[in-house]
C-alpha cells in the first residue's frame, strides 16, 4: 500500500518520532506549574507536553520533542492539524471581520456551511442547519427542537452514550465520573435504555437488543410521551462500541413508528471519521436531526444541528442561536476542511487507515491475552482490555499501557465505562509509516507490562 496519506501536508513538519528529552521535559514541566498555580484543578491534562506547533501526523512540544498524534484533539483535526487550507481560510476571514453576530448582522459564511451540511448529511429530503460552538450546545438544541416539534418531554439515550458536560447532557451521559460526579441535580425527563454492546451482549444481536430496549420504552415511559431518541452510531466516550447490525436501524424505525424523532449524535463519529462521510449511512440509517462538531471546523469551535426542514422550522423565530454560534471564522475553517476532505476523498483515507490498524491490532490479540476486542471503523479504532481469562475489565492495564506510549513520544487516550477502553483517533493526514511506528510502540508497551 502506498502512502497516500495528506500529499498536501507532507514536508510542513517533518513527520518523525523524535524524543529530545523525557516526556514531558523541563520547559513542559515548568509550564504545568504554572498551570497548576493559574488553572482551576477541575481542568485536568492527561499528558502535561506543551504544543507549540502540530501538523500531518505530529504534535511539536515546547522541548523540541515530536510526538506522534493518535488523538487528532479527541477527533477534532481529522484533516490535520493547521491544514493549509484552513489556516488560509482563517487568515483571510480574520482580516476581514472576527464577529458581528449573525443573529444581529449576518454574513454568507454561516449559510455557506448551512448549505454544505444539508448537502452532505444522510438523506435527500429538505434540510435546515443551525450552527452553535459546540458538540453539547448542539445536542442541548437538537432536545429542543424535538421537543418544541413534538410537543412531547420525554428523552430517550442509551447506556454508555456520552453527550456532553452542561446540565441537561450531564444528565444524558452514562458515566459518572469524571462527567457527572458531584453535579446534579440534573435535568428531569431522561430515560436510559440498554445500548448494543456486542463484546458483552452475550450472544444477543443487534435487533433482540433493540427489541429489549424498545419494550423498555414502551411500558416504562410511554412510545407516546417521547419526543427524542437520541443515540450515537458509534458510542464515543462510552469505548467505541459499535453496535451490532441492525439495532441503530430497528431504534430508528421504531422511532419513526411512533413519532419520535430521531437524533444521531455524530459528534465524535461524523465528518469521514469512520470511512463513511457519517457513521449513519453505514446501516443507511436516515436520522430526522443529526448533530456534528469536533471535526466539521479542524480545530476551530462551531457545531451544528442538521435535519428534516419541517422539524427544524417548528421552532419560533429566535429560539436558536448564540452570540457566537456560527461566529465567521470557524465557518471559514470549516469550508476549507470540508473543501479539503472532498478533494482528497476522506472517507477513502480513513479507510486506508483501517486497513492497517484493525489487521495489526488484530495480531496483538493472539498474542497479548488482555486484548478482549479489536473494534471500530475507519480512523476511529479501539481495544478493550481484559483481565485474561475472564470478561473483567482492566482499567489498570489500559492506564500503564499509555504511560508506557506517552513516555515513549505517541499520544494516546483511554476511554470507555470502565475506563478499559484504549481508543485511536488519528488525522486522517498520518503518514502510514508513522502510524506504522505507533502501533510498533504500543506492541512494545503490552510486552513491557506482561515482563
Amino acid at each position: 500500500m502506498t502512502d497516500t496519506a495528506a500529499p498536501s501536508l507532507q514536508g510542513a513538519l517533518p513527520q518523525e518520532r523524535r524524543l529530545v528529552t523525557e516526556i514531558p521535559g523541563p520547559v513542559s514541566t515548568a509550564l504545568q506549574a504554572r498551570k497548576q498555580s493559574a488553572v482551576s484543578a477541575g481542568v485536568g491534562v492527561m499528558l502535561p507536553v506543551y504544543v507549540v506547533r502540530a501538523g500531518g501526523g505530529v504534535l511539536i512540544d515546547a522541548d523540541g520533542n515530536s510526538l506522534i498524534d493518535l488523538a487528532s484533539g479527541i477527533a477534532v483535526t481529522t484533516v490535520g492539524n493547521a491544514n493549509p487550507d484552513v489556516v488560509s481560510a482563517v487568515q483571510t476571514q480574520v482580516a476581514a471581520f472576527t464577529h458581528t453576530c449573525f443573529m444581529v448582522t449576518p454574513y454568507s459564511g454561516y449559510v455557506e456551511v448551512c448549505e454544505a451540511l444539508n448537502r452532505l448529511t444522510p438523506g435527500d429530503h429538505e434540510k435546515r442547519s443551525a450552527l452553535f460552538n459546540s458538540g453539547a450546545e448542539a445536542v442541548e438544541n437538537a432536545v429542543k427542537i424535538a421537543r418544541a416539534y413534538t410537543k412531547r418531554q420525554a428523552v430517550v439515550v442509551l447506556e454508555h452514550g456520552y453527550h456532553g458536560r452542561t446540565n441537561l447532557t450531564m444528565g444524558m451521559t452514562a458515566k459518572n465520573m469524571p462527567y457527572k460526579h458531584s453535579f446534579g441535580p440534573f435535568a428531569p425527563e431522561i430515560y436510559r435504555v440498554p445500548a448494543s454492546y456486542p463484546f458483552r451482549d452475550r450472544g444477543l444481536k443487534g435487533p433482540e437488543m433493540a427489541e429489549i430496549a424498545t419494550t423498555r420504552i414502551d411500558r416504562e415511559i410511554g412510545a407516546e410521551n417521547v419526543a427524542a431518541i437520541i443515540i450515537e452510531p458509534i458510542q464515543g466516550e462510552g469505548g467505541f462500541i459499535v453496535p451490532d447490525p441492525g439495532y441503530f436501524k430497528a431504534m430508528a424505525d421504531f422511532a419513526q413508528a411512533h413519532g419520535i424523532v430521531f437524533v444521531a449524535d455524530e459528534i465524535q463519529s461524523g465528518f469521514c471519521r469512520t470511512g463513511d462521510w457519517f457513521a449513519s449511512e453505514y446501516e443507511d440509517v436516515v436520522p430526522d436531526l443529526i448533530t456534528t462538531a469536533k471535526g466539521i471546523a479542524d480545530g476551530m469551535p462551531l457545531a451544528a444541528v442538521t435535519g428534516r426542514a419541517e422539524i427544524m422550522d417548528a421552532v419560533h423565530a429566535g429560539g436558536l442561536g448564540g452570540t457566537y454560534g456560527g461566529n465567521p471564522v470557524a465557518c471559514a475553517a470549516a469550508l476549507a476542511a470540508i473543501g479539503w476532505m472532498e478533494r482528497n476523498d476522506a472517507p477513502a483515507l480513513a479507510r486506508e487507515i483501517e486497513s492497517i490498524m484493525i489487521p495489526r491490532l488484530k495480531e496483538m490479540a493472539v498474542q497479548f491475552p488482555a486484548i478482549g476486542d479489536v473494534r471500530g471503523r475507519g480512523a476511529m479504532i479501539a481495544i478493550e482490555l481484559i483481565k485474561p481469562g475472564t470478561m473483567d475489565p482492566d482499567a489498570e492495564l489500559a492506564g500503564a499501557l499509555s504511560r508506557f506510549c506517552h513516555q515513549h513520544g505517541v499520544v494516546t487516550l483511554t476511554t470507555g465505562t470502565h475506563g478499559n477502553i484504549f481508543r485511536f483517533l488519528p488525522p486522517l493526514t498520518m503518514p502510514h509509516a508513522l502510524l506504522e511506528e505507533a502501533l510498533g510502540i504500543l506492541e512494545q508497551a503490552f510486552e513491557a507490562s506482561a515482563s
